[in-house]
């Protein structure tokens, strides 16, 4: 078992210095680049499939000496036709070496996500060897502790924190993962900085942290690359990275910094299938079968209502199928059905 690359960004995720970052993990992947990016974060959203398809673009333009293949994978909200734990819906993750997920809200996505089979083909495709990149609210969501943004920036609830998804837990790690450290928008009026908190809320919300945590801090337009299997840490970006251990002083690391994840904490790494059902433990192992690759011009709208119309065919919404591939005709692409999945192709 060697995992992957895991990069998790303070924002900027689509700016043009993140380049740099998708470039130096796709660098570690074996050709060809296949992303699969995960629209749960933003599934409550109305136009989820457009968040999630700023990234697929970005990708494809500015990575371009990677070629990557770029699929949209619509696991909004459970108990919907888009379901993180629907078969056909995550198919994509078994095929794909890098996972991205994005903006959104960071309790939304563990809601949706805690113990899904997306979650948990996530999980075993990153310990097999598939790279991660998180951004904003995913960066939160991976956390033990994540940081209810919205309810207490927006709503006014009182100061408290959720258990997250804990992802670095299988790793040693305890993690408090918040990006946007050093955010200034709201100017010499008001500290929005410390995730939209402000210093002096944020320490508020530092003494509710049960004991053992380790809080990191990453900067705007900054990202923490952890090359997991050699326990390193890479930081990259306009900013730094912050980390405060309980009990010791915060420790700065700028753009270039190298240092060993035992900074975190008592990092190691975890037996193979730990913590995963045997059988999603097979399905990751198993040889992924990649999808056929799409011809040149496909744009990530098509992709997304492809893998809308094969979400309805498997859930034997004919109608809605039938709807989909008129509005990817519509586009001037066809699909054609085959046992090895859809193949779109010009009309």
């Amino acid at each position: 078992m060697r995992p992957g690359w895991v990069a998790m960004f303070g924002s900027g995720e689509i700016a043009p210095g993140a380049q740099r970052v998708y470039d130096a993990v796709m660098r570690q992947l074996d050709a060809p680049v296949r992303v699969a990016v995960l629209e749960t974060p933003a599934g409550f959203e109305l136009n989820s499939p457009r968040v999630a398809g700023r990234i697929a673009e970005y990708l494809e333009q500015h990575l371009r000496n990677h070629n990557p293949q770029v699929t949209l994978v619509p696991a909004r909200k459970r108990g919907t036709p888009f379901s993180p734990d629907d078969p056909a819906v995550i198919a994509p993750l078994w095929g794909s070496n890098l996972l991205f997920m994005g903006p959104g809200s960071p309790t939304y996505a563990v809601r949706q996500l805690r113990d899904s089979l997306a979650w948990q083909a996530l999980v075993a495709r990153h310990r097999l060897g598939a790279a991660l990149a998180l951004a904003s609210a995913a960066t939160i969501a991976l956390s033990a502790w994540a940081l209810p943004v919205y309810e207490i920036y927006k709503v006014g609830e009182a100061l408290h924190w959720q258990p997250g998804l804990d992802f670095w837990g299988a790793y040693g790690l305890s993690l408090v993962l918040v990006p946007h450290w050093n955010n200034h928008d709201g100017g010499d009026e008001l500290d929005t900085s410390h995730c939209f908190m402000g210093r002096s809320r944020f320490g508020e919300l530092a003494a509710l942290l049960p004991a053992g945590q380790t809080v990191v801090g990453i900067d705007e337009h900054t990202a923490l690359l952890v090359e997991v299997a050699e326990g390193r840490c890479w930081v990259m970006g306009a900013g730094g990275v912050t980390i405060a251990r309980e009990g010791g002083e915060e420790i700065r690391h700028e753009d270039g910094a190298r240092f060993s994840c035992e900074e975190l904490g008592a990092f190691r790494l975890p037996a193979g299938p730990e913590g995963l059902p045997a059988e999603v433990w097979a399905r990751a192992q198993a040889t992924p079968e990649a999808s056929p690759e799409a011809p040149a011009g496909v744009t990530a709208e098509v992709t997304a209502l492809v893998a809308e119309r094969e979400a309805a065919r498997q859930r034997r919404d004919w109608a809605a199928a039938d709807a989909l591939r008129g509005r990817i005709a519509a586009l001037g692409w066809q699909v054609r059905d085959t046992p090895a999945g859809p193949v779109v192709g010009r009309i």
